[in-house]
């Protein structure tokens, strides 16, 4: 059992990665006037160098000869690269273009995409209160579209890139630095020469806006890098249902930020639309935990049950027979279990 300040340490890494996530529609307005694919493809050749860096540090290069080796695992780590390509430009696009609400709301319906495509591609079965928080979810989008005269298509297709790029993630099973040392590996060489085309044509801005402008761009390798790099801490020293539960932080400052820094419109139909999202994330986290809690219990009672096989039914501390002849025996002091 991990000790109480580890968990107390890893829920501060938790907070800050998904802190940083949710608050990182602030930075994007500093790189005008830079356009989002310019954007892009600084932040995926600075998060390469800075990876690389780390990765030296760490000294943590075995995985590559094994990864190269295995044409399977390359064609994720690539449809990996493909769509976070999709997720990071459309996101940095709909911050900078004032869609910061409509951003939010594609990482809220992330985990009902993600469950949605685990029953149509991996034919997973979805317990009732699933069901209920993928239909409540489906009806806020169609709410959210009649409302605004269109399908929220920047929501949409953030959640199901990232939905796609965590099914990628999670075939090719690497860990977070790693996966993204590779995908940015395969991003590089196609984002270095769209830099340079547009040195040569004159439209880059890194070398026009001057050094602190290419300095902020320089940075967008760091804005990537350390939140993954919290996160991972995260991972292995709090359980996965509060990671689950800490996901929803990034999105509820983007929306925040959307509503209170940037001050965009929140008609009616887009309040009762984030309401249903609320909802169904409502019934999904209480499902997830009453899931874990059930699944804990059983786990408990099984465990017991090994132990009453293995060891078999205590025997009488004293015989009858001999109780009514000598004194009754001295009880040994009880001992607790140290780590309960």
């Amino acid at each position: 059992m991990k000790s109480e300040n580890e968990q107390r340490t890893g829920l501060l890494y938790g907070i800050g990665a998904y802190g940083m996530w949710g608050l990182v529609p602030m930075f994007w307005p500093l790189l005008k006037p830079a356009g989002a694919m310019e954007i892009l493809a600084h932040r995926m050749v600075w998060s390469l160098a800075f990876v690389a860096l780390a990765l030296l540090a760490l000294r943590r290069w075995a995985w590559l000869p094994e990864l190269l080796r295995q044409p399977r695992k390359l064609a994720l780590i690539t449809l990996a690269a493909a769509t976070i390509t999709v997720n990071w430009g459309v996101y940095i696009w709909s911050v900078n273009a004032g869609h910061v609400v409509e951003a939010s709301l594609g990482y809220f319906i992330n985990p009902l995409v993600t469950i949605a495509m685990g029953v149509l591609l991996l034919k997973e079965r979805l317990r009732p209160a699933q069901w209920a928080a993928v239909f409540i979810g489906f009806s806020a989008v169609v709410v959210l579209a009649v409302g605004a005269g269109r399908p929220p298509w920047v929501s949409l297709t953030l959640a199901f890139s990232f939905a796609t790029y965590g099914l990628a993630k999670k075939k090719v099973n690497l860990g977070g630095l790693e996966s993204l040392s590779a995908e940015t590996a395969v991003l590089f060489l196609p984002a270095l020469g769209y830099l340079v085309w547009l040195g040569t044509t004159g439209s880059a801005t890194a070398g026009s806006e001057g050094p602190g402008h290419l300095a902020l761009l320089a940075s967008t390798g760091l804005v990537t890098a350390v939140p993954l790099i919290c996160f991972g801490a995260a991972a292995i020293r709090v359980p996965l249902s509060t990671l689950g539960l800490l996901q929803y932080l990034a999105p509820v400052f983007q929306f925040l930020l959307g509503v209170l820094y940037f001050h965009e419109a929140m008609p009616a139909e887009r309040w009762a639309g984030f309401s249903l999202v609320w909802l169904a994330l409502t019934i999904l986290t209480w499902d997830a935990l009453r899931t874990a809690r059930r699944t804990r219990a059983e786990a408990v009672r099984l465990t017991a049950r090994a132990r009453e096989k293995t060891d078999g039914p205590a025997p009488p501390a004293t015989p009858p027979a001999i109780a009514l002849t000598t004194p009754p025996l001295t009880p040994e002091p009880a001992t607790g279990d140290p780590e309960r």
